[in-house]
């Protein structure tokens, strides 16, 4: 990346992803971490251990969140907490996305969203 505090989304979608991982980390700051999420043809993801948000960059689909099924499409804002299933679904190909992480393991507390 060209600078440490900036990215933009086709330095973010160019960026290497790390053996074993499906997203490529851009920035990392304290607790906070972003990464550039594209997956191909299916979201094969599990909970996470932390907080996250997702900004969509691109593309259209489904997100499945614990029970909830919600139409996403670009500029979308997402909200998961801590240790809950998600995932993406029937999303075009085009799809691409931010996703931060932030917080303690197990996420905030008191958190009104979960």
């Amino acid at each position: 990346m060209k600078h440490a505090w900036r990215a933009t989304a086709a330095e973010a979608a160019a960026a290497r992803l790390p053996e074993g991982r499906r997203s490529a980390e851009i920035l990392r700051h304290g607790s906070l971490e972003v990464r550039w999420y594209a997956p191909k043809g299916t979201d094969p993801q599990s909970p996470h251990d932390r907080d996250e948000i997702y900004v969509v960059a691109s593309g259209r689909g489904t997100f499945i969140r614990g029970v909830e099924r919600v139409a996403f499409g670009p500029n979308d804002l997402l909200f998961v907490p801590a240790g809950m299933a998600h995932r993406f679904e029937d999303f075009s190909e085009d799809f691409a996305t931010w996703v931060a992480f932030w917080g303690p393991r197990g996420g905030e507390r008191d958190n009104p969203f979960a």
